[in-house]
């Protein structure tokens, strides 16, 4: 006599490998956050009174905020970060919103198995009609919502107090030959939780 298979294993391979993929996402992020913290400048540098002054010309000031960022890359980030952070705290709205659009990018793209389509309701949607649905999701989200012009807003303030400090923080006294390398981006870790998890769903 004949079983029927029962889709109790499919359902348990999707949630192991979900669960994976979130614990390497997890595991990659508080690395990839660690490494890049520790490689900032100390913030009483950043701070340091006796070292601002007013720039000579627009070009002195191009220079300065071009030197200022190579050696405070990682501080000027982590301001930018904090705005950013104020901004969509001061609004839960646009919060919430973020975090459903990143989780739904995560749970239905990112670390979903290659071989495992998206079921809705008994209706099957191909790789191509998520991405489509992400897609607009995302454009409903940032640009016909108020996210998208509290984000902007966040961005140029935080781009503006970058500026303005390093226009006007004099770099003569910082060691400028130590280059960080800016091969990995922040958020690399996302791609490599995602085929990691991918080939983990493979054995």
């Amino acid at each position: 006599m004949s079983t029927i298979p029962s889709s109790s294993n499919h359902e348990t391979t999707t949630t192991t490998t979900t669960t994976t993929a979130t614990r390497l996402f997890l595991t990659r992020l508080k690395t990839t956050l660690t490494s890049s913290l520790s490689n900032r400048r100390p913030w009483i540098e950043l701070i340091d009174r006796t070292a601002f002054s007013k720039p000579t010309s627009a070009a002195d000031a191009t220079t300065r905020i071009r030197k200022n960022y190579t050696y405070f890359r990682v501080n000027y980030l982590t301001l930018l970060a904090v705005v950013l952070a104020v901004s969509l705290l001061s609004h839960p709205f646009s919060l919430l919103s973020l975090l459903s659009l990143l989780a739904a990018w995560l749970f239905l793209y990112s670390f979903r198995p290659a071989d495992q389509p998206l079921v809705v309701m008994g209706r099957t949607f191909s790789d191509r009609e998520t991405l489509g649905f992400l897609c607009l999701a995302t454009v409903v989200v940032v640009f016909l919502t108020s996210v998208g012009s509290l984000l902007i807003t966040a961005i140029l303030i935080g781009l503006g107090i970058v500026c303005v400090h390093g226009a006007f923080r004099d770099p003569e006294d910082l060691f400028l030959d130590e280059q960080d390398n800016a091969g990995s981006g922040l958020f690399s870790f996302v791609g490599g939780a995602a085929s990691s998890a991918a080939a983990q769903s493979l054995v």
